[in-house]
């Protein structure tokens, strides 16, 4: 038994100073990585080999993550260009949709532009935000409860009160709002009865969509196309 644990640490040796790791020897000769552990425990050039194999798998993680990210970001470009596409053949199909070129007209005036996900309007009208919520829901297909919105409250509203009525005039429910965000300007005091509220949802993709309708429709509505109609 002595003389086979002598071989298999000599030939764990060899190996060793070949540069393999732990796993390949184990893998090689069978010996558990706990008993290479204690045979090379402390010794100076199997120390150095361990440390060059830790630099090296620390660039190989790297150059993986780099290259999983240049993969998604490929099929995400894939999917974008797929999702402008689909776009403009949704606008030749809904164009004369009155709910949806409202909303994209909605959305040109009251939405947010500059985020690349968020998909949201804000107003302190509840009908523009039930028409909105009527979009996202009957044309893009959003399910109710991946909405989201919030109010923008002075101090002195009550935002139980607030919520309540813009759940009772835009079609939300209680699983839309988020918290209430209480703001202060040069008055502390209410500027709008209810607050504004801000309805919408995250979605890269659809935003995507979003941004092409919003330079069709203006194309649309500039020539005699809709004159016609």
């Amino acid at each position: 038994m002595l003389t086979i644990m002598r071989k298999d640490k000599a030939k764990a040796s060899f190996l060793r100073r070949q540069g393999r790791s732990y796993t390949e020897i184990n893998n090689i000769l069978s010996v558990p990585k706990s008993t290479l552990s204690g045979w090379f425990r402390g010794v100076a050039w199997s120390d150095k080999i361990k440390s060059t194999l830790q630099i090296q798998a620390s660039r190989d993680n790297r150059v993986k993550m780099r290259s999983l990210v240049h993969a998604r970001g490929e099929r995400l470009a894939k999917i974008y260009e797929q999702g402008g596409q689909e776009a403009r053949e949704e606008f030749e199909r809904l164009k004369y949709h009155p709910l949806f070129t409202s909303s994209i007209c909605l959305y040109w005036g009251e939405g947010n532009k500059a985020s690349r996900y968020n998909v949201t309007i804000g107003n302190a009208d509840p009908l523009m935000i039930r028409v909105f919520v009527d979009f996202l829901k009957s044309i893009c297909g959003v399910a109710p409860d991946k909405i989201r919105a919030y109010i923008l409250i002075y101090p002195d509203l009550n935002s139980i009160h607030c919520i309540e009525y813009w759940m009772k005039n835009t079609g939300l429910t209680k699983i839309n709002f988020t918290k209430c965000v209480t703001i202060t300007g040069r008055h502390a005091t209410r500027r709008v009865k209810y607050g504004v509220c801000t309805v919408g949802i995250s979605s890269r993709y659809l935003k995507e969509k979003m941004l092409i309708w919003l330079q069709l429709l203006p194309l649309a509505l500039t020539n005699d196309e809709f004159m016609r109609v």
